[in-house]
């Protein structure tokens, strides 16, 4: 390995990294397409192989206009997705008329030892040119010992006309294994839109 130091301390002409440098790699596990569909579940592929699991979402477009995409976790393969968690959310907005801009805390998207679906996003239009993009991590899903934690943020032009930018995290208050991963709007199915599922080693 050749290395080439400059006067400002910078490095060039790396031409490869030892054997003993490992991790930050991301794996493709599997890949989700929707089209009218109720729900987009991830039923493999969790498991004590990765410590971190990302869920990367694609123009996800609603058939219903002003809804959530949401999501919640299981622990027996995807029969039941109603595992107890407590979230935060807070979210940043700016329409397109620039006539609000704020960035809130919004204490009705939270839960609080709540099976409920967790809201990822705030409000999508089900327009043809309106979506939600972002992306879901979890953390050692497989932990038999600790709550499992996540977070999320997602940017999205929601049916207002605004732009905007949704954070959320929290924990399944769970020790078993979380297995399965659901995806679904609040109200309708998803009409369109893809959702990969990667590991991260």
């Amino acid at each position: 390995m050749a290395i080439k130091v400059a006067n400002n301390q910078s490095l060039t002409a790396i031409t490869s990294i030892p054997a003993s440098i490992t991790g930050g790699a991301m794996t493709l596990l599997e890949t989700q397409t929707a089209s009218s569909s109720d729900t987009l579940d991830f039923t493999s592929n969790i498991d004590d192989t990765y410590d971190e699991y990302v869920f990367k979402c694609y123009n996800m477009h609603p058939a219903t206009n002003d809804v959530k995409l949401t999501f919640n976790g299981s622990i027996d393969g995807g029969s039941n997705y109603n595992v107890t968690k407590t979230t935060t959310f807070f979210d940043a907005v700016h329409s397109e008329g620039d006539g609000t801009a704020a960035l809130a805390y919004v204490t009705n998207r939270d839960l609080a030892q709540s099976t409920d679906f967790q809201k990822l996003n705030y409000d999508i239009g089900n327009a043809n040119d309106e979506d939600v993009c972002g992306t879901l991590h979890l953390f050692s899903p497989s932990s038999t010992v600790f709550v499992k934690h996540f977070y999320s943020t997602f940017i999205g032009n929601a049916q207002d006309e605004a732009a905007r930018h949704d954070f959320v995290a929290g924990y399944f208050n769970n020790t078993n294994d979380i297995d399965a991963i659901q995806f679904k709007m609040s109200s309708g199915n998803i009409d369109a839109g893809v959702i990969k599922l990667y590991g991260i080693s």
